[in-house]
């Protein structure tokens, strides 16, 4: 009995070292981008930050963590252009939630160059994006529709308004899903 006390009790105390070391293990932020592509953020967007959650209200943080869990609100990795090389799609703000402006940017790695571009500016709330998959999708009025055969953007002000943007046909389209 006693000598499986002392097993019990090294297996628990052993478990609780390899706990210790894994949390003392800085962990990468969720929102955090490529170094080389953070510099070209840097120059081409000056001011401007990745929206993440302490920029939200707290009813969008609250949304947006029950929906995408531990991701950034304004980083998500899409296969936009359909070529497997690395998207990323940004939600660049600056500080203030009140006043504050957001772009839509997708940065495309292209070779050893990170290619920008801006699909929307918007005022208001901080807005938040993601990704979906492939298919089909109708506007908020259901007049128009979407096929997409890559992933999509959705950048989305809660309570407000919801976009998606796809590549097709080589070019950006875009609906509106709540208004």
């Amino acid at each position: 009995m006693r000598r499986n006390l002392l097993v019990v009790a090294t297996i628990g105390f052993g478990l609780f070292g390899v706990v210790q070391a894994a949390t003392a293990v800085p962990s990468i932020s969720a929102c955090e981008l490529p170094k080389d592509l953070q510099s070209v953020v840097e120059r081409k967007y000056p001011g401007r930050t990745i929206v993440s959650l302490s920029d939200l209200r707290d009813d969008d943080k609250e949304l947006f963590q029950k929906e995408h869990g531990d991701s950034c609100p304004g980083l998500v990795k899409v296969d936009f252009y359909g070529d497997g090389k690395p998207t990323l799609a940004l939600a660049l703000t600056t500080k203030s939630v009140a006043k504050g402006k957001t772009e839509l940017v997708v940065a495309h790695q292209v070779g050893a160059i990170w290619k920008t571009a801006t699909l929307e500016t918007t005022d208001g709330p901080t807005p938040v994006v993601w990704s979906e998959m492939p298919g089909e999708y109708k506007d908020v009025y259901a007049e128009r529709k979407i096929r997409a055969t890559r992933s999509v953007v959705v950048f989305c002000s809660y309570y407000a308004w919801t976009i998606l943007y796809a590549w097709t046909n080589n070019k950006v389209a875009k609906i509106w899903l709540a208004d």
